[in-house]
Order: structure tokens, then sequence, then C-alpha cells
């Protein structure tokens, strides 16, 4: 595990530098990565360094190390492979959540698998990227990961949507049948304009209905309703 002191611009990909420009006022979000390839990871730690209101305090390459830089550093977010030598990140998050750690984790992978998705999200991570998101689209999603949300990567919307749907036990829901289908629909990555189509009703219409569902599971946007709903079972 290496500490980390220096900052670096964020690439955009073009050979440029750019930064993501914060608030002053706002806290600091601290940052532990995790990843096996010394290329990837330090491609990470560039774009993590060049946001002025993120603060990358550990890098690490095995899945013990970062759970020890979680346990001794108490980051406020880390991001981490899901394949690692000698603990997988799955073993990590299971850890972080038994024994009660604040650390929020966000997953960056090349397995978008709905099954393995399904089981990151339900064992208590907060985001789920591809490991072909952009470096701006990782950096945002860990700063909205830190306010409380949860971040699931475009390609892996649909494939959760199925999962949710197989997975789901028989029994009552607090959720109406119409609530249920457009929860549905909106795991499956459709848009309140591509679903008031197919159910006759106005856009205006389905983020009503969208708003009594984010009440009635507690949480206040689409992607957390999903994890809501994969971790209870509320779809048919």
């Amino acid at each position: 595990m290496e500490a980390l002191t220096e900052q670096d611009p964020c690439s955009d990909g073009h050979g440029s530098a750019r930064t993501m420009m914060m608030p002053a006022e706002q806290a600091t979000i601290r940052v532990v990565v995790a990843d096996d390839h010394p290329v990837f990871r330090t491609g990470l730690v560039e774009a993590i360094s060049g946001i002025p209101r993120l603060e990358l305090v550990a890098q690490a390459e095995t899945g013990r190390q970062v759970l020890e830089a979680i346990r001794d550093l108490e980051p406020d977010v880390a991001v981490i492979d899901l394949k690692m030598p000698d603990m997988d990140g799955l073993e990590v998050m299971r850890a972080v959540a038994l024994e009660n750690l604040s650390t929020k984790v966000v997953f960056l992978s090349a397995f978008l698998q709905s099954t393995v998705v399904y089981r990151a999200i339900e064992a208590g991570a907060q985001g789920y990227l591809s490991k072909d998101s952009h470096p701006t689209s990782i950096c945002e999603a860990i700063l909205s990961v830190a306010a409380g949300s949860t971040v699931l990567g475009p390609e892996i919307q649909h494939g959760i949507g199925e999962e949710i749907r197989l997975r789901a036990p028989a029994g009552p829901s607090p959720l109406s049948e119409r609530e249920r289908e457009i929860l549905s629909m909106t795991a499956a990555g459709r848009t309140a304009a591509d679903i008031g189509k197919q159910l006759f009703l106005s856009p205006a219409t389905v983020k009503t209905h969208l708003q009594r569902i984010y009440q009635k599971l507690g949480v206040s946007d689409r992607a957390a309703a999903v994890a809501a709903a994969m971790r209870a079972g509320l779809l048919d």
C-alpha cells in the first residue's frame, strides 16, 4: 500500500489537462484506490488527483492491502477492482459491512454480468462502473457516492433490471402494480418519456410515480431505488 501526496491534472482523454472545479466550502472527500494492474491504477490515481475536492490518501494492489487502508485511514470512498490477489473485492466489501466501517465502496470492473453486479450491490456497494468508463465519469461517481447516491454504470442498468425480475420473491409489495411496472422499466434504463409513451402516460405523471416510489423506498434518486429494489426483491 502506498500513501499519496502528489496531485496531478486529470486528463480528458485527448492529451489536454482538465480539472473539475468545486465550491471551496465543500468538504474534501478522502479516497483510496485499489487495482492490481499498475497502468490502470496509475491512470486512476492521476484522474482522482486532478480533482481539487478529492484527496487521494492511498493506493493498493491487493484486497488485503486496501482493507488495511480502509481500516487504518477511514477514507470516505474506496474505489476498488472486483478481482484482486489474495482477497477479491466482494470479500473486501463484506468485511467493510461486517465491521460497520463508514467507507463507501465503488467497484470498477471488467466483469459486467448482471449476477456479479447484483452480488456487489447486495453486499453493500454504493457504485459499480465499467473499467471502460471515462476518468471524468469515475470522478463524478465518487462525488455522487460520497453525497449519498448509488451509482450504476449505464451499460449495466438493463442487466440489473432483468436480474431483479428473476430474483424477485413472491409476496406483498409496498409498491402498487403501476409503480412496480415503472420501477422495472426504470431499472432497464428507460427514460420518463420512453416509459410514458409505452404506458400512455405523460412524462410528468411518470415522474410523479417515481417520486412516490422514492418516498416508499426511502431513497432520493433512480439508481438508489433500483439498488433498494434489488435488496428487497420488490419487482415481479
